[in-house]
């Protein structure tokens, strides 16, 4: 287990292949092992938005507050050099994902009516950050998802993943998306 570093001020909610026991999680274990992140819960989302999966089983949250489900998650703390890692990863200098705000909760708990967002602490809401599909083909993504998404990417929606090492190199991750979008 790592150190905790008061650098980790940044809170970021993951929902795919971050978590604990997927194949992106290699990423904040190396973080986390050099006081770069911080493993802060289970968390889910105050809002309903679609989680769907796109090319290869990856899953995407789409930028749809009241489509979809509550999203369940992993919500971790990180420094800004750790952030830099994430956002490399999730593309997004290149278009894949974009980094915005999110509402949350923990998991097993009811919002009250009214309750103000503070620091993720002792069971109330707050704000983080997520990583949406980019806004150039998250329609398109749920429409070819027939509308419908999933409650929490477990090891059932995840049946099928191909990681980034198996895929087709000749094409760019947005090429696999344009593909996946109009078959």
């Amino acid at each position: 287990m790592g150190v905790e570093n008061s650098n980790c001020t940044n809170l970021v909610f993951t929902y795919g292949t971050l978590k604990r026991g997927f194949s992106n999680h290699v990423l904040l274990q190396d973080l986390m092992r050099t006081g770069d992140a911080v493993f802060k819960g289970t968390y889910r989302t105050l809002d309903k938005y679609p989680l769907v999966c796109g090319p290869y089983r990856v899953p995407f949250l789409l930028n749809m507050p009241g489509s979809g489900h509550r999203v369940t998650g992993e919500l971790y703390a990180v420094s800004a050099q750790g952030l830099d890692r994430v956002d490399e990863l999730e593309g997004t200098s290149r278009g894949h994902y974009e980094r915005r705000a999110i509402r949350l909760m923990p998991a097993g708990e009811e919002e009250e009516e009214g309750e103000e967002l503070l620091p993720c602490a002792g069971g109330l809401t707050c704000a983080a950050e997520a990583y949406y599909a980019h806004k150039s083909y998250e329609e398109e993504m749920w429409k070819k998802n027939g509308r419908k998404g999933y409650e929490i990417y477990s090891e059932k929606e995840a049946e099928g993943y191909v990681k980034r090492k198996d895929r087709p190199q000749n094409l760019s991750f947005l090429d696999h998306i344009r593909i996946f979008i109009s078959d």
